[in-house]
């Protein structure tokens, strides 16, 4: 039996990212459950976000960034040949979102499959797409991020409808093809803790998202920053060389938390969860595409990912910029 023939190293060729137009800020939501601007900003760091229009589809959402990640990328849509979307949060189970998202993009055939690690689904289907490349079982791949949250979110509970929002990012990963160059995607550090999938689920298809915020706090920035730092350790790369660490967007205040320990003071801790809040496997892509839009990192910047959520799931890995 012969094995197909793989490369080295995968690397990250384009980002793309995509947010909904409708604005949602803490005044308004104010006006509707008991909450202040004070409050919200305080407990999650979160200014403003944004929401799906009534007719804006998780496919919609994917289509929107992963269009752009394709076109970033200059390679033909024939040159696609495996597309994988991250998201928990589809309108139907079947048929899968992925498959759709290529008939738009004009992909035609490809291997097409969703993964759902919630708010680490990113990094899982980054990693796996790396690993594709590598083992030759596809060429490029699209990888995109995409949540319409809206959907699943009580509107009466301040616990939750201040967090959560809508958007979508993608990457098109494709192979190292300089001869000795390093990959642009390094060993994934992942895991998950299913002994505490009660802290953030959805009980059933007519039940919207609960969350223990207080237990996942402590889970956050107490046992995630060891895995930042051994996929520093596998990836060959020094803490004090990373140019920018894009963790997962679930609240500023864990977000800061586990950049400190880092001790990585130059890099530039993205904060997207400002304006954007947490949109879940989108929030990783999304951020790194604002960062690159605004010439924050720069083309072979070394920048580690964190994503961490319901399962408890968690994945990290150090990328270079496109």
């Amino acid at each position: 039996m012969r094995l197909t023939e793989g490369s080295p190293g995968a690397r990250i060729l384009a980002f793309g990212g995509y947010q909904p137009a409708n604005v949602i800020t803490n005044e308004e939501l104010a006006a509707t459950v008991d909450t202040s601007d004070e409050w919200i900003r305080s407990r999650v760091g979160i200014a403003s976000r944004r929401l799906a229009g009534p007719d804006e589809t998780v496919v919609d959402l994917a289509v929107a960034a992963g269009g752009k990640a394709l076109a970033a990328s200059g390679l033909p849509a024939a040159d696609i040949d495996l597309v994988v979307v991250a998201t928990c949060t589809p309108e139907v189970m079947i048929p899968n979102t992925a498959a759709s998202v290529a008939t738009r993009l004009g992909i035609a055939a490809p291997g097409a499959y969703d993964l759902n690690a919630a708010c680490a689904g990113f990094c899982y289907a980054l990693s796996t797409a790396s690993d594709a490349v590598r083992a030759g079982s596809a060429r490029n791949v699209l990888v995109i991020g995409a949540e319409k949250l809206s959907q699943w979110v009580d509107w009466t509970d301040r616990a939750t409808c201040i967090i959560f929002a809508d958007g979508a990012g993608a990457a098109v990963v494709g192979p190292v093809t300089e001869p000795g160059a390093a990959p642009g995607i390094g060993p994934v550090v992942w895991g998950s803790d299913g002994g505490m999938a009660d802290k953030i689920y959805v009980a059933d298809r007519r039940s919207f998202i609960h969350q223990e915020g207080q237990a996942v706090f402590r889970w956050a920035t107490t046992a995630l920053h060891p895995v930042a730092l051994t996929a520093c350790e596998r990836a060959g790369v020094d803490p004090a060389r990373l140019a920018a660490f894009v963790p997962h967007q679930a609240n500023l205040r864990i977000v800061e938390a586990i950049a400190r320990r880092l001790r990585a003071p130059q890099a530039l801790v993205a904060d997207d969860i400002v304006h954007a809040g947490n949109t879940s496997s989108a929030s990783i892509p999304l951020a790194l595409s604002r960062m690159i839009e605004r010439g924050e990192i720069s083309s072979g910047d070394a920048v580690l990912l964190l994503g961490f959520g319901a399962g408890i799931s968690y994945a990290a890995q150090v990328i270079k910029v496109p």
